[in-house]
């Protein structure tokens, strides 16, 4: 009997270590961090948003209400959605879209149509606002679509950054219009645009017939106008 508890309190006890050390040796940016969530990734985020002036007290590793409240606080001021948890969005934003810039395609966390650093999100608002800023809004989030467009076509960089600078690809590159400080609310069609609103219905060139230079972009079927430019495949 004695040896039959003992070996069930050993059992026990290997469980909880077995439990804590998974619980605990989580790191940030592996998994969806919400409200009830305990371990050293925990921990992390409590730290992370600490240094942003959002959380002001011990790190504790467990996710409950001051936590919550940091977080929804950093998603309000970073323009984030605001739910409260911090997933690849509020983790990548956090860690300045380097260290965990491939948590989306590990845990599928992403609202995005394709993973974006943060330099990759201002590259955008420049390529948006340099190249619509006279446009609507619908017309600037078609112009950040065309270039995610790009980035899921072969026949183009795979990269949001290599989309852009492609040579000749886009004229404010070009003439240094891109260079621009935009206006922030472009960050909202950019951001609309990575969530997947696609104006132009799949469209990767776009063009102002006032402002061609080259001729064979009339060569190309068109899918849409939408103010001044015309979207075609």
């Amino acid at each position: 009997m004695k040896k039959n508890i003992a070996i069930v309190l050993a059992l026990a006890i290997l469980s909880m270590g077995i439990f804590t050390a998974v619980g605990e040796a989580a790191v940030l940016g592996h998994r969806l961090l919400h409200f009830g969530a305990r371990g050293n990734d925990v921990k992390t985020l409590q730290k992370e948003l600490a240094k942003e002036g959002y959380f002001t007290v011990e790190a504790t590793g467990y996710f409950g209400p001051i936590t919550e409240k940091a977080v929804i606080n950093f998603q309000k001021d970073n323009r984030i959605r605001i739910d409260g948890m911090a997933g690849y969005e509020t983790i990548n934003e956090l860690k300045d879209g380097n260290e965990y810039k491939n948590m989306a395609t590990v845990n599928n966390y992403s609202k995005y149509r394709v993973n974006v650093t943060k330099e990759e999100l201002k590259l955008l608002a420049r390529a948006v606002y340099s190249e619509a800023r006279g446009e609507s809004y619908e017309g600037q989030v078609a112009v950040a679509s065309v270039i995610l467009n790009r980035v899921a076509d072969p026949r183009f960089p795979n990269t949001i950054k290599g989309v852009i600078f492609e040579p000749w690809a886009f004229t404010a590159v070009h003439d240094g219009q891109f260079w621009l400080t935009p206006d922030p609310k472009v960050m909202d069609a950019v951001y609309d645009a990575l969530k997947g609103w696609d104006p132009t219905k799949g469209a990767v060139f776009y063009y102002n017939p006032a402002k061609v230079t080259s001729y064979w972009i009339y060569t190309r079927e068109i899918i849409t106008k939408i103010g001044k430019h015309y979207f075609a495949k």
